[in-house]
């Protein structure tokens, strides 16, 4: 058997990132899937709503106004990743209690909040993200966060 094979965690963080090449946000890539028995059972990428202008094409509204990453995420056209996956699910009527989120990024305090609620049960990451409310919140909620890191 080779020693090549990735492990789990380095197979769905690898779909996770090219997920993320579908944004269309100007400032971050991110992806997201949510996986239940080694299974995706929905994905999400930032961006606009469907049938929206993307930022690709009118500019970033939070560049224009200069705002910092990890502040006023209400003044901005997209949905972020996670948001995105939770929506995919329950679209085609999938349940997401008990999974697990792969994203490129740490999710942010409201997708936290989103992610929490929706009761999932673990977090992969690669990214950090400037938002220390997410990480009180998790562990508040119990909810393990995972830092990966690969070659």
């Amino acid at each position: 058997m080779s020693d090549s094979r990735p492990s789990w965690e380095e197979y769905f963080m690898s779909i996770t990132e090219l997920v993320a090449q579908r944004s269309t946000c100007l400032r971050r890539k991110v992806g997201a899937i949510l996986v239940r028995d080694k299974r995706i059972i929905a994905t999400g990428y930032n961006g606009a709503p469907s049938g929206i202008r993307h930022c690709l094409d009118v500019g970033c509204l939070r560049e224009q106004q200069g705002i910092p990453s990890g502040e006023r995420h209400e003044l901005c056209r997209g949905l972020h990743a996670e948001q995105n996956a939770i929506i995919q699910a329950a679209l085609h009527g999938v349940g997401v209690a008990g999974s697990a989120l792969f994203c490129t990024n740490m999710p942010c305090s409201i997708c936290s909040k989103m992610l929490i609620n929706a009761r999932i049960e673990k977090i992969y990451y690669r990214e950090g993200y400037a938002d220390t409310l997410s990480t009180s919140l998790m562990a508040e909620a119990g909810i393990p966060l995972i830092q990966l890191q690969f070659g």
